[in-house]
Parts: C-alpha cells; structure tokens; sequence
C-alpha cells in the first residue's frame, strides 16, 4: 500500500493579498532534501519568508511561509507536482514505512537528464532574449547553455542547450508546443525553429571547461572574503552578518547561528552549502524580519551522526556560509578590445545543478534598463549550424575554478549600452534584480 502524495506535499494558498502561502513537506529523510525543495521553491519565483524543518534523520517535517513577486501568478499544481519529485518515495509494508530513496538517489546520478537543441532565427529587437527565457521558463525546460549570434542584416541566431522537467521534449507535440509558444512570443519576426537531442559531440561540449575566456580573472571566483566587504556600507558589507557555531547547546547537535540582510534565495543558498559539506540538519528554524534581515537556527550533524568539533572544519565551514550569503552570484562589466561585457559568475552545487533563473533576471534586468544586447560588428566567425557569419553576442557556459564548477553567463553590451546607464547603474540594477532587491 503507498503512502498518499496528498499527504506528502500540502499546499494551503494564501487567504488574502500580502500573506504568504504555506507549504508543508511530510516525507522521508535525505542529505540535501532542503536544498532540493528550495531549489524548486526559488525556480517557481517564491521566496520563503519562514521556515522550520524537523527530522528524526529517516522522516522529516518541513513548513515554508512563501509569497511570490507583486502580480506574479503561481502555478500551484505544478508547483506540488515538482516538489514530490524531489521527495523520497515511501510505501507501507506489514505495518512499517520502508524507505526507498538512497536507491533514488543513485539511480537519478546515474540517469542525467536528456540535453536537446533548440536552434531559432528571428529578428532582433529589444527585449527579445528575455522574452525567449521567460517562454523558456513557463515551460520549464530549463537552460543547460546558450550561444546567442547576430548576422550583419540584423537576424538572430539563437542555440539553447535544454532539458526538460516533463521529460517529453522527445515527442513531436512537445516539441511543437514549443515552437508554437515562441512563435506567439516573438511574432512574425521569428523564421524557423528546430528542436533535436543533441548529439554526443554537443553533449561532450556541455562539459566544465578549466579555461577562463580572455575577459574574465580568477579574481571573480575567489571563495574567501576580499577584505574591502569587511569595511564598506554596501549591500555586500559583513557590518550586519554573523555566523556562529556552538557545541555546548545540545548534547547532541552543533548550533549554526546566522544573521544576515535577507535576499532571494537565501535558504537555498544555506542549504546548497550545506548539502555540499555534507552536514544534515536534524532542526532548522528560519524567519525573515520586516526590515531586510534574517535569522537562522539550524542544529547540525555530520553524516556519522557526530557534532562538528573539529575547528579547522568549523572555520572553513563558517567562512564559507558568510561568502555565500554576501556574494551568492558576481556581477561585473569589463571591456572586450572595444566591446562591454556583462559577466554574472555563481557556483554550481556538487550535484552538478545550477541556480534557477539567473539568465532569466539578467535579461530582465537589461530588458527594463533599456539596453540592448551587441547587435553585431566586425568580428564574425563562421557557424557551422547555419553557414553563416555570425557575432556571438551571449553565452552560457561552465568552467571549473578552484575546485569548483561556476556557471557564467556573458553578455556583450550594444555599443550605445552608457546612453542608457553607466557601468555602474548597469551593474548595481542586475545585482538587485538577481538579489531579489529591485
């Protein structure tokens, strides 16, 4: 007999405009369960306001308090169904739960999601890649990589590296169904569309690349604290953070303490942290104040079940919870020869998933700034998809820094980009938009 979904993810939507919806999660225990729920929570564009989290180390009892963007509409269902995907599957025998999910867990390492290639051509005009992401998005395929070209008559070459949350993009109505919805998006301006599984060629090229493209330095990447974040009054100053950890609360569980100025994603980012060092929470509370700030109470063990004494473990744990919390993505403007690139650079999870919608509040962002995206110039490459000359103008790719995977996202700026906004404005709108600040 198995254990009602109804029973597993239960969703209560908010009874007034302003109040935040509630979500409890009754399942069986993993080591990263929170990070996954979160992730899923922040691709949907919720942010949790609240949270508390219990688990026995094999069942776990998990509340959010979520409220979504101003006008936004939350796709409920879909959202349930989502989170039950990243749940454990529990049935019931002779009485007893029996618990399946280390099995799941090999078996969805071993079984990565199929990669397709969406190749479109269209017309530029403003705006035009946010609103190819945002279709993107409503029908979760999500953006492995991207290479974004113009021609010098003004058409855009778009590649998407894709995969599916439905799994379907296999069948031809799937398939159709995307190209109908961009189609609807972009209007007459778009002029083809194909979809196809991309080859092992192209799957060997969505690999971690250990080489950094001119522009970028290692500088973007640096896990420790510059010491100029330790002084300044920006958003990204230590002035009002603190993370602590102590032994001597609990008999049997390490205290993580954190006050930190609240953004989007800030759970996941703890979680993801978390999950990548292995630790499991056995009790979390979470509470985002009115004035910007969060704490957090989360009592912790390693994975044999023992508290976190060793001190060397504690500081580097400690240190990374606090450049993670201040600079969970890195935004900058830098010059290419005589060209402006936008580079936004965040860590990837050990599991080898990305952060939702990045490229989508990056295009945002640029989208209400008025800023259009390089429309072409004098260094064309030829492109063996479409035997034409072509002005890489976007890029999604990976590249393993330091020991880490990041994903970076370059985006050359047209040239009348300061008419605009300066570097400045254009930097500080996309880090608020990314921050969840706008």
């Amino acid at each position: 007999m198995g254990f009602p979904c109804e029973d597993v993810v239960v969703i209560r939507e908010a009874e007034a405009a302003g109040e935040p919806a509630e979500i409890t999660v009754s399942c069986p225990d993993k080591t990263g369960l929170g990070c996954d729920l979160c992730r899923v929570i922040l691709f949907f564009g919720l942010s949790i306001v609240r949270g508390d989290v219990s688990t026995d180390g094999k069942w776990c009892y998990i509340v959010f308090w979520v409220v979504g963007r101003r006008g936004s509409s939350i796709r409920w269902g879909l959202l349930k169904k989502r989170l039950l995907g990243v749940c454990p599957a529990v049935t019931a025998a002779s009485g007893l739960y029996a618990f399946y999910h280390r099995q799941q867990e090999m078996l969805a390492m071993e079984q990565q999601p199929q990669v397709f290639l969406l190749k479109f051509c269209c017309f530029d005009r403003m705006g035009l890649l946010h609103d190819v992401t945002q279709v993107l998005c409503e029908l979760e395929l999500t953006i492995r990589r991207v290479k974004v070209s113009t021609t010098p008559d003004g058409r855009v070459m778009d590649l998407f590296f894709i995969t599916d949350a439905r799994e379907l993009l296999h069948t031809k109505w799937r398939k159709d169904e995307t190209c109908d919805q961009l189609r609807t998006a972009l209007g007459e301006s778009m002029m083809n569309c194909d979809i196809e599984p991309a080859s092992a060629e192209i799957a060997a090229y969505l690999q971690a690349s250990p080489f950094l493209p001119p522009p970028i330095t290692e500088e973007m990447f640096i896990l420790e604290l510059p010491e100029e974040l330790h002084s300044n009054s920006s958003n990204f100053s230590t002035k009002n953070l603190s993370v602590t950890v102590d032994n001597s609360l609990s008999r049997g569980h390490t205290l993580i303490q954190i006050i930190c100025p609240d953004h989007k994603g800030i759970l996941y980012d703890i979680m993801r942290t978390l999950k990548d060092y292995s630790i499991q929470i056995s009790y979390g509370r979470f509470y985002s104040t009115q004035n910007g700030s969060c704490e957090v109470d989360l009592f912790v063990i390693q994975m044999d079940g023992k508290k976190i004494f060793d001190l060397n473990k504690q500081m580097s744990l400690c240190s990374r919870l606090r450049m993670e919390l201040l600079r969970p993505l890195r935004v900058a403007v830098v010059s290419r020869g005589p060209d402006t690139e936008l580079l936004v650079t965040n860590p990837v999870e050990l599991s080898g998933k990305g952060r939702p919608l990045v490229f989508y509040d990056i295009t945002l962002a640029l989208k209400m700034l008025n800023i259009r995206i390089f429309l072409g110039g004098d260094r064309l490459h030829e492109s063996k998809d479409w035997g034409l000359k072509l002005c890489l103008k976007a890029e999604i790719g990976r590249h393993v820094i330091g020991g880490r995977e990041w994903e970076v996202y370059r985006i050359l700026l047209n040239d009348d980009f300061d008419s605009a906004a300066s570097k400045d404005k254009i930097v500080d709108s996309v880090t608020k938009m990314l921050m969840g600040w706008e």
